[in-house]
């Protein structure tokens, strides 16, 4: 049986407790994990691809699974994943909304390489509220964002919501 290389992708701007749960449990269904860091810059990212990269690097090793690797990549996801030699694309659901987007893009993904699956795995239930986008937005009108975020990344963000500024009256 060939090694499965499995693919996680995102911007993980900053990494939730949702993409640690994805992570930890992708891991199990694949041999090796890859945690693929990327850019987007419409997603108006808080923090640098290095900095998302060490961020990713640091929470993976706080969970201490052995089997997973933080790559960062700039790239069509499909030509990533083959020069990666991964066989799976884990992608994770959050809510039909997520899902529909999802389907489109595996749809279009296994145009262009049909030999590479995409698996999708629900959020925990009590972590399918979780957004990055959110968890910034709340940390820049001053909420507290430590139920979704581990407390190093927590920290991470509050110290740069206070490098830029807080908005809103509170």
């Amino acid at each position: 049986m060939s090694t499965r290389i499995g693919i996680y992708p995102g911007t993980f701007d900053p990494i939730t407790l949702g993409h640690a749960d994805i992570i930890r449990r992708g891991s199990k269904l694949v041999d090796k994990l890859i945690i693929g860091v990327t850019t987007n810059p419409s997603k108006n990212p808080m923090f640098s691809t290095e900095e998302r990269f060490a961020m990713v690097e640091r929470e993976i090793a706080e969970m201490g699974i052995e089997n997973v690797e933080v790559v960062g990549f700039n790239a069509l996801l499909v030509k990533f994943a083959q020069k990666m030699g991964a066989n799976v694309l884990i992608r994770g659901l959050r809510a039909v909304a997520d899902f529909e987007y999802e389907y489109q893009m595996a749809g279009m993904n296994q145009q262009l390489d049909d030999d590479i699956e995409t698996v999708f795995l629900m959020a925990d239930v009590s972590l399918q509220p979780i957004a990055s986008r959110l968890v910034k937005e709340i940390a820049l009108f001053g909420g507290d964002i430590g139920p979704f975020v581990s407390k190093a990344v927590c920290e991470d963000v509050i110290a740069r919501v206070d490098e830029k500024g807080r908005l809103g009256d509170y």
